[in-house]
């Protein structure tokens, strides 16, 4: 009697824990539906064969990615891993990992691999029209591996591994983030133009090895970005640094330029509602501000040999193409109305020319330039440009 009631407390304890485990499993639909509205804002449809739920992993089979208003095929994956999948409070999912299968594909004489791709931190909202932060998808980090294109059976392009990584402040107003792509390289000696080919074996730019960095941070209610540094840097050519803040950038902002940008997807044929749409765009744009910029380059020995082509192309050498230039430089100035600053930059280019080393452009307005009064002073003024934004040229520093 003993054993037969402990049987059946088994029993009722293990129908009751599969009961509840039916209850609170994963809508693998509401999943998909969810991802969708969220990949939607940027015109983006995500259709699936078959959703497979086991435990906290999510299984999509047979998966299209399509663009709306585009006339190209779907990019198709035969399946796409959803690991450790939890509903969170609003009807928000969380995933711990995206997995995608490893690339590898074939056309005619070119094949392309990618392989170790994947996202990490997934946050999908539980309804896009939300306020704040609740209302956007948001990863900590996106991650490829080695990607190789080859034709004929010669590597023209490589890359080691890519990543990019988000992170929210504790108090959620603010984004940072940060990305990489190391060991670019790149073949041209596949490049056939006669003409083309020239250039490149004169610029030593046979093949290219460099590596891609950035960084900066959002701050959402404020609408200020600072992207702190994005940077390419090509050996035996040289590094060039962008960097700039503006405002205006607020959520609001971002998702009614999205819906523009839906719009304009939607119909590409129509002329009258692209140039509608591009208007609003233009209206939209003008909610920004400019903060400052920066425009910098470290030369790696690419402007000595751009010197010696042009100069061989002219019948002369490097040295005296140089002068040449800094003897054109300040005619050309004189046609772009820079004002004041013409003395600069021509100091500054003067300077470079007789010793490449760095090139900077600066732009520091004493308190932050709405866009539409730059839009108006290049088309009315732009002698007062270098004045409004603060523009300054300097070389070697």
């Amino acid at each position: 009697m003993t054993i037969y009631r402990s049987t059946r407390i088994l029993l009722a304890g293990a129908a009751l824990s599969a009961l509840s485990s039916q209850a609170f499993a994963l809508d693998g639909q509401d999943l998909l539906k969810k991802l969708n509205a969220a990949f939607a804002t940027g015109g983006t449809v995500i259709s699936a064969d078959s959703v497979e739920v086991s435990g906290e992993d999510v299984l999509l089979k047979g998966v299209k990615f399509t663009v709306n208003g585009s006339t190209d095929s779907p990019l198709k994956l035969e399946q796409l891993t959803l690991e450790g999948v939890s509903e969170e409070d609003g009807g928000a999912y969380y995933i711990d990992r995206v997995e995608f299968p490893e690339v590898d594909m074939t056309e005619e004489k070119s094949t392309f691999s990618i392989s170790d791709l994947y996202l990490a931190g997934v946050f999908i909202p539980g309804d896009v029209n939300a306020t704040g932060i609740d209302s956007m998808m948001f990863y900590e980090e996106a991650h490829s591996g080695p990607v190789n294109v080859t034709v004929d059976g010669k590597q023209v392009f490589s890359m080691n591994e890519a990543t990019g990584t988000m992170s929210l402040s504790e108090d959620e107003k603010t984004i940072s983030f940060e990305g990489s792509a190391t060991a670019i390289k790149a073949d041209l000696t596949v490049v056939e133009d006669p003409k083309s080919k020239e250039t490149i074996d004169a610029l030593g730019l046979q093949t290219l090895d460099g590596n891609l960095s950035m960084s900066g941070s959002w701050e959402i209610d404020s609408g200020t970005i600072d992207i702190e540094d994005y940077s390419v840097d090509f050996a035996n050519i040289g590094k060039l640094s962008l960097s700039f803040g503006m405002s205006g950038y607020t959520l609001d902002l971002v998702k009614q330029m999205q819906e523009q940008a839906r719009t304009m997807q939607t119909d590409p044929k129509n002329e009258q509602a692209q140039q509608a749409a591009g208007l609003a765009m233009l209206g939209l744009v003008q909610q920004l501000s400019l903060i400052n910029a920066k425009v910098r380059f470290e030369d790696a020995g690419i402007t000595k040999r751009g010197l010696d082509y042009a100069g061989k192309t002219q019948g002369t050498d490097g040295a005296q193409m140089g002068q040449m230039i800094k003897g054109m430089l300040p005619i050309l100035l004189a046609q772009a109305k820079l004002g004041a600053l013409q003395n600069e930059v021509s100091t500054a280019v003067n300077a470079y020319i007789d010793d490449p080393k760095a090139l900077t452009i600066l732009a520091q307005p004493a308190n932050p330039v709405a866009f539409p009064m730059i839009i108006g002073a290049a088309m009315g003024a732009p002698e007062s440009i270098p004045a409004l934004i603060g523009v300054k040229v300097t070389a070697n520093d």
